[in-house]
């Protein structure tokens, strides 16, 4: 079912860089990537917005412990998200990275709040244009432990998510 609701340029702009990882990027450019972003309603429920604010920088990760944590915590409790999170992990055989698109629903959101997001949430993905992963999320419990998203990425054979062993 889809709702109407409009994905701004914004949103597509802020995907596509973090789509494209330039190769001659230098080290502002770089610093100024986005590791991870939330999305969310405008006010008016008629966009998909940036949330202002909730983002994490790869020139961030050098104060930032654990990003992936950091990014579990930016989730609001009780409300729905759209989020990209670019994963970083081992394999057996090699380095990746993927972005990992993610529709955050817990179970604590209201009601009227989980059909708008659900409904829109094909408005989005067909902006995003070449995501391998989808992850629909709906508490904490899921996101809390990275095994989850290693199996979302590769399953057994991711060995390291984001610098963490996998055991």
């Amino acid at each position: 079912m889809a709702s109407g609701v409009k994905v701004t340029d914004e949103v597509v702009a802020v995907f596509n860089d973090m789509k494209v990882r330039k190769a001659q990027a230098n080290e502002d450019e770089k610093r100024r990537r986005k590791k991870a972003i939330l999305f969310c309603m405008s006010k008016d429920l008629k966009n998909i917005v940036l949330d202002d604010g909730k983002e994490i920088l790869l020139g961030d990760l050098g104060k930032i412990q654990d990003p992936y944590q950091h990014f579990v915590k930016m989730l609001p409790q009780d409300d729905c998200r759209y989020a990209l999170y670019d994963a970083t992990y081992e394999t057996k055989e090699t380095k990746k990275e993927d972005l990992v698109f993610i529709f955050w629903a817990p179970d604590s959101a209201p009601l009227k709040s989980k059909m708008i997001y659900a409904s829109s949430k094909d408005a989005i993905k067909r902006k995003f244009e070449g995501i391998k992963h989808e992850w629909q999320v709906n508490g904490l419990e899921d996101l809390k432990d990275r095994h989850t998203l290693a199996e979302k990425l590769g399953g057994s054979s991711v060995v390291s998510l984001e610098g963490t062993m996998n055991s």
